[in-house]
């Protein structure tokens, strides 16, 4: 049976310590994301030449890609604090009040899932973020007044999987404003043997490969699929992982060669069967399958996007030729049930 959730991005409270053991400390050992790295490597050393504060700094994509990493990095490479937090924690605009009045100067402030701040908390963020000061409320009735309290100037590191639900006028603040795309096999590889050699794991390049391919791109899935080879190989084999080794382990759980899930199945079974390949609207494979639309546009389709197997069009979703092909159903005629009929 396999194990619920694990092609999954979403982290697990039980995965969260194994996770914290693999992260890289360096931008040097991030692996991937050429770009956001160079953006970020300039950003760096510009601010340490310059002993001030980084500028503000906006994360967003999928789950499981890095962005904690690479604000703890960001800190670690600043050798400055790291204060941690995340939306839905801020309740009330005490709760960041308390935060920002103990923030120390250039320290790194990151805040996860930044879209679920609440708008008054929000707004008083942007005093924090552009101006350097909280705004405190004295008193009340007609006797209050607003004390501004000036805080050191500070880095604050955001992170979204919904960038399109954050705020013109929060987005507007952040200086760097970055996106970490899914992952290339080769990069995925390089990322399970550096995990396998820190988890003392025997791994060859075959079996990293293999493991790497059905991991759905993310980082955080192939070190999930990684314990899950490891325990395999440790109960059921000598200890060693190679490629037969991987291969049926992940069959075991279920994970196809291309990490697709049942959520993927469903939907990509949608478009092709029910609908002949489409083009159809995105609330109609959710009410099809049963899940929420945005979760299908933030978690699912991103994924099938990038490995051609549907595209978004005006008209709605679309299935490429691939994806006809992988799940071995004939694409149905121009015409389809008309020419059925006559």
């Amino acid at each position: 049976m396999r194990e619920q959730g694990i092609v999954s991005p979403a982290a697990r409270d039980d995965d969260l310590q194994f996770e914290v053991t693999l992260r890289p400390k360096r931008l040097d050992d991030f692996t991937g994301q050429p770009k956001l790295k160079e953006n970020l490597a300039i950003a760096i050393e510009a601010a340490r030449q310059r002993g001030e504060a980084m500028d503000h700094v906006l994360l967003y994509g999928p789950p499981g890609l890095g962005k904690t990493t690479l604000a703890t990095i960001i800190a670690q490479e600043l050798a400055v604090g790291f204060e941690q937090t995340a939306g839905p924690i801020l309740q009330k605009k005490l709760d960041l009040t308390g935060i920002l009045s103990n923030i120390r100067a250039r320290q790194v402030f990151f805040i996860d899932e930044i879209h679920r701040l609440l708008p008054d908390v929000e707004e008083m963020f942007y005093a924090a973020l552009e101006d350097f000061r909280v705004d405190i409320l004295i008193g009340a009735g007609p006797g209050a007044r607003t004390h501004s309290l000036p805080i050191p100037r500070f880095t604050a590191i955001g992170a979204t999987t919904r960038q399109g639900l954050v705020s013109a006028p929060l987005r507007g603040r952040f200086g760097l404003v970055l996106r970490l795309n899914h992952y290339d096999v080769a990069d995925l590889t390089r990322i399970v043997e550096r995990s396998a050699g820190i988890l003392d794991v025997s791994l060859d390049q075959a079996g990293a490969a293999e493991i790497a391919r059905r991991s759905r791109g993310t980082p955080r899935i192939a070190n999930r699929l990684l314990r899950r080879v490891r325990d395999y190989a440790q109960v059921r084999a000598d200890g060693r992982v190679n490629l037969e080794i991987a291969e049926i382990a992940l069959d075991l759980l279920e994970v196809d060669r291309f990490g697709l899930d049942e959520i993927d199945q469903k939907i990509m079974l949608t478009i092709l069967v029910k609908y002949g390949g489409g083009p159809v609207g995105v609330n109609t494979i959710a009410a099809s399958i049963d899940e929420e639309a945005d979760t299908i546009e933030e978690v699912y389709e991103p994924y099938l996007i990038q490995l051609g197997f549907i595209d978004r069009t005006p008209r709605g979703r679309v299935a490429m030729p691939q994806a006809f092909e992988y799940f071995k159903i004939q694409p149905r005629r121009p015409g389809g049930l008309q020419n059925s009929l006559f």
